[in-house]
């Protein structure tokens, strides 16, 4: 970053919120001094997936706009190296903020953990298939006492009679016993805290449904940005080849550890369920997100059919009523009821209304 873009208003800025891919990425801000890290060596960041990220941000080139104190905060966890923890009802497009970033900075595809009340650290790091790996061994050395029994029989034939008859050999025995990398994958975090040359984006969803401990469990992974997979450190091999996160992409990890090269851009999103503990939130820049204007909700119905059908004004307001009144709405609700009351033929007076009242219910009620 040059000293003049330094000194220009919001010249820091890496991120602006505009939900535009670039035609090429832009740099990184450098990190603080305690947030470098080493690992390496340096692997590319797989490209985006563009299906997933219509569904969260739609098809269309229109974004919600965010406030300008919430693009600062996001620039400075971007900055600082910090875990975005992000806050605020459903449906307000928490968990699609980590795709207009990913898509804003040329991130590539987002990584995603989805929270529930039994997810444990290691879930998110790798998964060990050790029943896999178990029945891998079993039959590969029962190929190998097949191989031993075959050889036996033609060293028997060599002092027989030529009968006729040949012998077949079902197995090689000199064949390599099963590796244990083959049954490790990583998980999102796993994957996500590899060396890669420009940072990867997490999603990690929900966090507030978690078990008590999980949040304290993160703590030492996104201080230190590297875990350890202690299967792979007592195994006798340096190195090991295991699947990522990504679909078919394999990664190379060396005496059992990793560490990041770029620190990832970590989304976690809550909805206010439980409070976190003091010493997780020190480590995370917070940002509270807020239920979105007329003008934004226009926008994201636009962005995500690619038109304003005619009706969509009313649909709006009445949501936007809804909410004022104390209720608990969804974005998704608004995109169902636009989408249904503008389908041809659909009559959304009369009977039509029941219907679009179910889209619209309050669903703080329960039903």
């Amino acid at each position: 970053m040059s000293v003049q873009e330094q000194t220009e208003p919001h010249g820091w800025r890496v991120f602006h919120g505009t939900g535009s891919a670039p035609a090429t990425p832009p740099d990184m801000p450098q990190p603080p001094p305690w947030r470098r890290f080493r690992g390496g060596p340096p692997r590319p960041v797989p490209p985006a997936d563009p299906e997933a990220a219509r569904r969260r941000l739609g098809s269309g080139d229109i974004s919600p706009r965010l406030r300008e104190e919430d693009v600062d905060i996001i620039n400075a966890a971007l900055l600082l190296r910090r875990p975005l923890l992000i806050t605020g009802p459903p449906g307000v497009g928490k968990s699609a903020l980590a795709y207009l970033v990913s898509r804003e900075l040329g991130l590539g595809r987002v990584l995603e953990w989805n929270i529930v009340s039994r997810t444990e650290l290691r879930d998110g790091l790798y998964a060990h298939d050790a029943m896999g790996r178990a029945q891998a061994i079993a039959a590969w050395r029962a190929a190998l006492r097949r191989g031993a029994a075959a050889h036996s029989d033609e060293a028997e034939e060599a002092h027989t009679p030529n009968t006729g008859i040949n012998t077949a050999v079902d197995s090689n025995p000199r064949q390599h016993p099963p590796v244990i990398g083959d049954f490790i994958t990583l998980g999102p975090l796993g994957t996500a805290l590899l060396p890669y040359d420009r940072p990867r984006v997490l999603l990690v969803d929900e966090l507030d449904k978690s078990d008590i401990d999980l949040p304290n469990d993160l703590l030492h992974v996104l201080e230190n940005g590297s875990y350890g997979v202690p299967e792979l450190v007592r195994d006798a091999a340096e190195t090991a080849r295991v699947q990522t996160d990504d679909p078919g992409s394999i990664a190379e990890i060396r005496d059992g550890r990793v560490e990041c090269r770029e620190f990832p851009v970590v989304v976690i999103t809550s909805n206010g369920e439980r409070e976190f503990p003091a010493a997780f939130r020190r480590r995370c820049l917070p940002l509270e997100m807020r239920t979105p204007t007329r003008d934004q909700l226009l926008a994201m119905v636009e962005g995500h059919l690619g038109i304003r059908p005619q009706g969509t004004e009313d649909l709006v307001d009445e949501f936007v009523q809804r909410v004022q009144a104390g209720g608990t709405h969804s974005l998704d609700q608004l995109l169902n009821a636009v989408q249904m009351t503008t389908a041809g033929g659909f009559q959304a007076h009369d009977d039509g209304r029941t219907l679009v009242e179910m889209l619209l219910r309050d669903l703080a009620k329960g039903r």
